[in-house]
């Protein structure tokens, strides 16, 4: 079936309803009508490759995210993907694994796809590769994270005030000895970030770990950061050792939702009571931080209103919008539950059972 098929059929020539069926150029309301029935009442399929070269456009969004089976960003991607489906768009998801080379690998075939405009969580600590899309046509919107001196358009939420909110809760409680278990590349002990790996959000949430803790005059020798490399068998090992030490932490904070699963392990793993021996904040919140009991208190973030509004934002440009770019911070919310308490009047000692890794 073909355009002049389409066209014999609804009566109008066949420039007409090539404009009409590759969704440019202009046609009454009426004769769309006639020429979008006859399309489907003869079967008319269109040709996307030849309507992009005719329109200039392939209405699809390239989102490069972290890990899509994080509960996290499975929510981004949704408000990302339900925005462009009423501006009659179509998401493309790659995953980067937190790996700069992917996310550069996954921008590059997004240029060679044409999409129409991209949405990264940026892993990569440069951004060439972005400024290759801006430069090809493609407008870029930054989700979740800054990129240091790269004008794009970026939303995120308030991290470091979040967090410092958060640990605060943990030092009015009584608590001085508070650790921080981020996903982010260790370096050679755990407690230093590895090379490349100052993402954003890790840096932004271990500020705000810090600034609570000098608020409340705990000295930076009392600091207790672990990075864990976005493993979740990382984390668990990470606290079942600081959980054994002699001088062990009385609460635990974790950035992301891949420490928090760790963190929970480890806590089974030593049989540890929360929040009577231990007190736990996690940053988002995940479906099943309810279902676990006691029930996780969390930082919550508006996760689809994130990826909505990146999405939304990057329609605009695609549509020719030139304001300057800028960020875009959106607000938490701290959901006290069950896992925080005072801080124990006496530490028990936690021991991992015999043969635990």
């Amino acid at each position: 079936m073909t355009i002049p098929d389409v066209a014999r059929h609804a009566g109008v020539g066949q420039a007409t309803a090539a404009r009409v069926l590759g969704g440019y150029g202009s046609a009454s309301a009426a004769t769309r009508e006639r020429v979008l029935a006859a399309a489907a009442e003869l079967g008319y399929s269109t040709n996307a490759v030849a309507r992009s070269m005719i329109s200039g456009r392939t209405d699809t969004l390239g989102v490069v995210v972290a890990d899509v089976e994080n509960a996290y960003f499975a929510r981004a991607v949704r408000g990302i993907a339900d925005v462009a489906a009423k501006a009659g768009l179509q998401a493309i998801l790659a995953n980067s694994d937190e790996d700069s080379d992917k996310e550069k690998a996954a921008v590059q075939l997004f240029i060679e796809r044409r999409v129409d405009g991209l949405v990264v969580a940026p892993a990569a600590t440069d951004d060439e590769h972005l400024a290759r899309a801006v430069s090809a046509g493609i407008p870029v919107v930054l989700l979740d994270r800054v990129l240091t001196g790269a004008a794009l358009d970026t939303v995120v939420v308030d991290n470091r005030g979040a967090v410092k909110a958060a640990v605060t809760r943990f030092t009015e409680a009584g608590h001085t000895r508070i650790a921080v278990i981020t996903s982010a590349m260790p370096g050679d002990d755990g407690t230093r970030l590895g090379p490349g790996a100052d993402i954003w959000t890790t840096t932004e949430r271990v500020a705000g770990y810090r600034q609570a803790l000098r608020a409340a005059g705990i000295p930076r020798s009392a600091e207790l950061i672990r990075h864990t490399g976005y493993e979740r068998a990382w984390a668990r090992s990470a606290v079942l050792e600081l959980m054994t030490s002699r001088d062990r932490p009385t609460a635990l904070f974790t950035t992301d939702n891949v420490a928090t699963l760790g963190t929970l392990d480890a806590l089974l793993d030593l049989d540890a009571r929360i929040p009577d021996d231990v007190s736990v904040i996690g940053f988002d919140d995940a479906e099943w931080t309810t279902l676990i009991r006691p029930r996780l208190s969390v930082v919550s973030q508006p996760v689809q209103e994130l990826g909505g509004l990146a999405a939304d934002i990057l329609i605009r440009r695609i549509n020719g919008a030139a304001a300057r770019p800028r960020r875009h911070t959106l607000n938490t919310t701290y959901i006290a539950r069950e896992s925080t308490g005072p801080v124990p009047a006496r530490t028990r000692r936690l021991r991992a059972p015999a043969g635990c890794p």
